[in-house]
Parts: structure tokens; C-alpha cells; sequence
């Protein structure tokens, strides 16, 4: 099993004007206790259920950036970007920039987009829900071109792009994630497109929803063992070690690879990694 620190909360204990160095040394924390995988959120305010939205958040691109510079080994992606915040081709070349100033190690993790309340309080557009997932297939199909050694135009039926020049290339192929659970939608673009999906384990294991990505992929002829399974939990201030492991042995035995972990209400960071690290020595 790998892990992946997932940090969704910034509001540690030496506060705001001690963001940068706080989460410097968090993410080396992170590297040197042997975690694989650092990742953010893509929100402008904090959601409800981790924090009062008034609390910090960064913009995870700028954020992703940060992150690169102060690490070494770790797989650094949005978990998960929400496609209605950006252009395809300012993401495509985000992800690409990222992945050439890190030596490749930055991949993209993407989805839908739900967050109305933001949305509507920061004046970004908000679409029904069949048209982002249009935006979200669209956004998927040019990320990939751009990624590829064509520059021919692209012509879907939200975007079109005249050439898709994108240069330099990345270092490594970056990795696919699209995030969620809808059985319909998602994961019938995940068995399309996608190397690895993201599923909430946060009420037990999603195992009915790997059934489910099980048959998306029989229809559209993919191997269902070439998708990474990845799951996410929650940990607080009451969680231990070993009840998170009992977790992530029910997630590994239902065929999840990667758990991505973040906390809720835990203010010193490095007690986050020091409770993940102990997890994988169990497991």
C-alpha cells in the first residue's frame, strides 16, 4: 500500500503569516517519513465539514508549485481539480509546466466540480451538471493531445483550439486520475480515459463502486487491472494508529493500492504524518 498526504487544512497552530515555512516543513516531514504522494484540494474557501469557509485555503496550482520546490521524490497532483475553474489548455500546460520543473513528478487529478457556494460567491460559471461532465470528457480528450506529439486543432463541441502547440513536453507521462464516484458518469470516464480513479472511503469500503468500474471497463474493452485503485479517508485528533490501519487493511484487501489520508482538526502537521507513517509500518 502507498500513501498520499492529502492536505485540505491550513490552519495550524503557528497561523497564517507562517503558511510558507509551516508547509515547508510539513511536506519534507512528509517525504522523509518515507510518503509516497502530496496532494491539495482545488477550492478557493474551506469546505464545510473540515472548517468554517472563512479559514485559510490556497489555490492549488500556485500551491502544487510551493510543493515542487521543497520536495524531492513525492508524486505532487490536485485531489481532484474541478474543471470548471480553467481553461483545458491553461490546465493542460499547468500540469505540463509542473511536471517539467519537478522532474516529472506531477501528475493530474480532475473531476466534475460541485462546490456551488463557491462558485456563485466567487463569480465562477456553474453548470448544470451534463454539461460539466461535457467539459470534464472535452477537458480529458485535450489535456491528452496536448500531452502527445500532435499539435493538430481540436474541434468539441464546447472548445476549440487552432493548434495545440504545447511546449516543452512534460518529463514523464502524467498520471490520470479522475476523481469520485458516480456510477453513471465518472466511472464509465474513468474506465475510458483514466489510469488510476479516487473514491471516497470515508463511510467503509467503496467495493460496490469497483464492481461497477469492473463493468464499465468490460464495455469499453479496457483491462480492469490497469487502473490504479485509490481510495481517500479522514483522520482527527481522536484517531490512532491502529484503528486507521484495521482501514487501510480492509482498503488493500479489496484491491485498493494507494489511501490518500487528510485530517480535520489536527493543528500541529507533523502529528498527521507521524500517525500515517505508523500506519504503514503496520501495514
Amino acid at each position: 500500500m502507498q500513501f498520499g498526504l492529502h492536505i485540505a487544512d491550513f490552519t495550524f497552530d503557528s497561523g497564517p503569516a507562517e503558511l510558507g515555512p509551516t508547509l515547508a516543513r510539513h511536506v519534507k516531514h512528509a517525504e522523509d517519513a518515507g510518503i509516497q504522494r502530496i496532494t491539495v484540494m482545488d477550492h478557493f474557501w474551506q469546505l464545510p465539514g473540515i472548517g468554517p469557509v472563512e479559514h485559510e485555503m490556497l489555490e492549488a496550482y500556485a500551491t502544487l508549485g510551493f510543493l515542487a520546490a521543497h520536495t524531492q521524490k513525492a508524486m505532487l497532483h490536485v485531489l481532484v481539480t474541478g474543471v470548471i475553474y480553467r481553461h483545458p489548455a491553461l490546465l493542460a500546460k499547468q500540469v505540463s509546466t509542473l511536471n517539467v520543473l519537478s522532474g516529472g513528478r506531477v501528475g493530474l487529478g480532475i473531476g466534475a466540480g460541485w462546490n456551488e457556494q463557491e462558485c456563485v460567491g466567487l463569480g465562477f460559471p456553474f453548470s448544470p451538471v451534463a454539461q460539466r461532465f461535457h467539459e470534464l470528457e472535452e477537458t480529458i480528450q485535450i489535456c491528452r493531445q496536448m500531452w502527445s506529439e500532435s499539435e493538430e486543432p481540436y474541434d468539441g463541441a464546447i472548445w476549440q483550439l487552432g493548434r495545440t502547440l504545447n511546449s516543452p513536453q512534460n518529463v514523464t507521462k502524467p498520471m490520470l486520475m479522475i476523481g469520485g464516484g458516480g456510477e453513471k458518469k465518472t466511472l464509465k470516464l474513468v474506465a475510458q480515459y483514466a489510469d488510476a480513479c479516487n473514491l471516497s472511503a470515508l463511510a467503509g469500503v467503496p467495493t460496490g463502486k469497483l464492481d461497477v468500474l469492473r463493468a464499465h471497463c468490460d464495455d469499453v474493452g479496457r483491462d480492469y487491472d490497469t487502473v490504479e485503485k485509490t481510495a481517500m479517508i479522514g483522520v482527527n485528533p481522536e484517531s490512532t494508529v491502529d484503528g486507521v490501519a484495521d482501514q487501510v487493511r480492509a482498503l488493500g484487501e479489496a484491491g485498493f493500492t494507494t489511501t490518500y489520508v487528510f485530517s480535520v482538526g489536527i493543528r500541529q502537521p507533523e502529528k498527521v504524518v507521524d500517525l500515517i507513517a505508523g500506519v504503514a509500518a503496520q501495514v
